[in-house]
């Protein structure tokens, strides 16, 4: 069963606010048929430490604004290198740029279908 409306709306508005803050790279997975605890990882990446965290920021904030999503774990946030929030129906990662390079989610999932999130091609 693929991603949700709500999951893919979630991600859409995450991946928007990750972009209105500089975010780069952004990208969204469909894991729902990897994983059963969420739908979909959205991945961004950011050029500093400050960056990650007004990203992150942004994320929670147009979440709990436009949909009433309240993160339900945040791991990393103090060493601001690689920042997870779990949404439930979707995990949103925030990586500096080296450390995403390093980690390489998007090989890791390589086989899950990309997520259309409508932004703006040099956004996206």
């Amino acid at each position: 069963m693929p991603a949700t409306p709500d999951a893919t709306a979630l991600a859409r508005s995450a991946a928007r606010a990750a972009a209105d803050k500089l975010g780069t790279d952004i990208i969204g997975l469909d894991v729902s048929h990897q994983l059963a605890l969420t739908d979909i990882f959205v991945i961004a990446s950011a050029a500093s430490e400050r960056q990650v965290g007004a990203i992150v920021d942004a994320v929670e904030e147009t979440l709990l604004l436009e949909h009433g999503a309240k993160t339900i774990r945040r791991e990393g946030h103090r060493e601001g290198r690689w920042v997870l929030l779990d949404f439930s129906d979707i995990v949103v990662h925030v990586f500096h740029q080296d450390d995403r390079e390093f980690y390489a989610l998007e090989r890791l999932w390589s086989d899950c279908p990309v997520v259309d999130l409508e932004l703006p091609a040099a956004e996206g």
